[in-house]
């Protein structure tokens, strides 16, 4: 299922390598495209959103950014595309998932 045409997506997402899709909300808070990239490439959490169990498909990655500042990044996952709708500096709501 790799045909975008049958997404929800609007035609301003970016698609780039490794079917990862970045939805322009991602970068509301100004962490660059390649800071994305390499957080969401090399997580050290991956996991449900757990405030929103109610609500199927919703995920946080935690992952480093290339100058060592933890990101969180939610995203919905389609087969093997995934879709970043939600990135910024972690939040310490989110620290106790390193844990797990």
């Amino acid at each position: 299922m790799n045909n975008l045409d049958t997404f929800p997506f609007p035609n301003n997402v970016l698609l780039l390598a490794m079917n990862i899709i970045y939805k322009p909300s991602a970068f509301e808070h100004n962490i660059s495209e390649d800071d994305i990239h390499y957080a969401f490439t090399n997580p050290y959490y991956d996991g449900p959103i757990e405030e929103e169990e109610k609500k199927e498909n919703r995920y946080i990655r935690l992952g480093f950014d290339r100058s060592g500042n933890l990101l969180e990044i939610m995203y919905n996952e389609y087969g093997d595309i995934y879709c970043i709708f939600h990135a910024m500096k972690c939040r310490s709501i989110f620290f106790h998932l390193l844990e797990s």
